[in-house]
């Protein structure tokens, strides 16, 4: 995940050697892994035109496919066909987005490793990794999507996201994507006519477009059309969230796993619009030539809608508008999006669908942004939390030791209560409601990596998730211990992706959620069920300034 006003992510780019050659070929790397780029090993027909992959520890990939075709601010239609075998060896272009600002801190640099690829309008690829081709078997399919908000990020942009182990270990077919973002994916031009009456959406109906080509086509890469998970953390669960209550996708997915992105509400109509017509005005474009916004420069086109963000969250911010992302996000439309998501009332069509939904711990941590506060004494922290929380900050303190008996004073600054209140907020209104189960986590477990400095931080469950810790041991340290909670959290994932339950021989019982129990599981060394243990605090919380639901 990319969130460009934090300063965290990784380093130095690798430059590789391309090597024409006219035969299959088969490599092996240091590590032992064979990679077969047989064309006829690999290829899948789907409704466009052929597709090659390649074939690594036994798992067939496809990376760059083509799911649809958009031009500038329309709705996304279905690809062209191609004649002959497309070769889908590597990851295609990312959405165009600001400039990653995590690469000027070297230390995040480093542990995120991130991977930008290169942008391109014409972004709407996604990636399949699967144990199997051609052979009718239906293996739950697992489609993830990436943070970053709305604004930022790709499919392939940490070492994390990779599908191979996640797909090997649990016989599951794993797919992610890219879609339009930011000022392409999210401007909203409605006040200029019926042609631009989705333009605010469009991202998202990228996002639907990718599903509609999964149901219809994902059973040749051995996929089951009926039984598909989306699953995405930050921006990415945000995604999920709004899924659940999008008309346009009911039914073509079955299960939702949300990881520190539950959001309840999003743009409506009046500020997304205002928005809009600030752009065009930035862009000094009258309603008469509103069909030149299609060839402004990208660049020139993100100044702008940025300008225009900035102003109007001004004035939203004056009539006490509160959404968890302003800006570049799905909108109310009263079309794509016909109402608010969940809150106060859920939609029907997200009634029966089974969610497993969390958090980290510490997600932005203060203290690794701020040395200063990891030696902080008790009475220090007392006096820098009087700021927030008054004559209340005892009650405060009280509560969070009542949480947290073994914190320290760093832990009264660096534990999160942005993700996990809302969290909770979205898992209380969903589980009174539903049919279905949810079932909620709490992923404890801090890194080793720069002398624990990172913590648990947001994105940190990702590599746990994937079963990838040795693929991105610069932010797991590849350890024994990370390695077991790795097995032990993959497969939550994978059992929840194939039954709806996640509950595994190496895990406690896993209650659902409700609002009676407070079901917790805790993800840590040791892992453990607990039932209501931060509620006074979170309680404490919600009566002090929180990110907007």
């Amino acid at each position: 995940m990319r969130l460009n006003t934090i300063p965290i992510l990784i380093f130095t780019l690798t430059v590789f050697n391309f090597c024409s050659r006219t035969a299959p070929v088969k490599t092996q790397s240091k590590s032992g892994i064979e990679i077969s780029t047989s064309t006829d090993a690999t290829i899948v027909n789907t409704e466009s035109g052929k597709v090659a992959g390649y074939i690594e520890n036994g798992i067939y990939i496809y990376k760059g496919i083509p799911y649809a075709q958009a031009e500038r601010f329309m709705p996304p239609s279905k690809v062209s066909n191609w004649e002959g075998v497309r070769s889908s060896r590597a990851y295609g272009p990312t959405s165009p987005q600001n400039k990653r600002m995590g690469w000027y801190n070297d230390e995040h640099a480093f542990a995120f490793d991130w991977d930008d690829g290169y942008a391109d309008e014409d972004c709407l690829r996604l990636n399949i990794w699967t144990p199997g081709i051609n052979n009718n078997k239906q293996r739950p399919v697992m489609v993830w999507l990436h943070g970053g908000g709305y604004s930022s990020g790709s499919g392939h942009e940490l070492p994390s996201y990779d599908g191979t182990n996640l797909s090997q270990k649990g016989d599951v077919v794993v797919v992610s994507l890219n879609h339009r973002l930011n000022v392409l994916g999210f401007l909203d031009l409605s006040a200029y006519g019926a042609k631009y009456k989705e333009s605010g959406n469009v991202g998202l109906l990228d996002i639907v477009s990718s599903l509609e080509w999964i149901n219809k086509n994902i059973s040749s890469f051995g996929g089951d059309p009926n039984n598909v998970t989306i699953f995405g953390q930050s921006g990415g669960g945000g995604k999920v969230s709004t899924l659940l209550a999008t008309p346009s996708a009911e039914g073509l997915f079955h299960k939702a796993i949300i990881q520190s992105g539950a959001m309840l509400n999003t743009m409506e109509a009046k500020w997304s619009r205002r928005i809009g017509t600030t752009v065009v005005k930035e862009l000094d474009l009258k309603s008469s030539d509103i069909d030149k916004i299609q060839q402004i420069p990208y660049q020139q086109l993100l100044e702008a809608g940025e300008k225009a963000v900035a102003k109007v969250k001004l004035e939203a911010d004056k009539e006490n508008f509160k959404t968890f992302i302003f800006g570049w996000a799905p909108t109310i439309d009263g079309n794509v999006l016909p109402s608010k998501l969940f809150y106060p009332t859920p939609p029907e069509q997200s009634k029966n669908i089974p969610i497993l939904i969390g958090t980290t711990l510490h997600e932005f941590s203060t203290s690794t942004y701020a040395p200063s506060l990891r030696t902080i004494t008790h009475e220090q922290s007392i006096e820098q939390l009087r700021e927030k929380y008054g004559n209340r900050v005892h009650e405060y303190i009280n509560a969070f030791e009542k949480a947290y008996p073994s914190y320290t004073p760093k832990d009264l600054f660096d534990v999160d209560f942005i993700f996990r209140p809302n969290t909770i907020e979205f898992s209380n209104i969903i589980s009174s409601w539903s049919n279905a189960p949810l079932y909620m986590y709490l992923f404890t477990w801090e890194s080793p990596v720069l002398d624990g400095t990172l913590r648990s931080l947001h994105c940190l469950e990702l590599p746990f998730v994937f079963n990838n810790i040795e693929r991105h041991r610069s932010i797991t340290g590849g350890g024994h211990e990370a390695m077991i909670l790795g097995d032990t959290m993959s497969s939550a994932w994978i059992n929840f992706a194939k039954t709806g339950n996640p509950n595994t021989e190496s895990l406690p019982e896993w209650e659902p959620y409700t609002t009676n129990n407070e079901s917790l599981m805790i993800f840590d060394k040791t892992c453990e069920l607990k039932k209501g243990h931060d509620k006074e605090l979170m309680d404490i919380i919600r009566l002090f300034p929180v990110r907007g639901l």
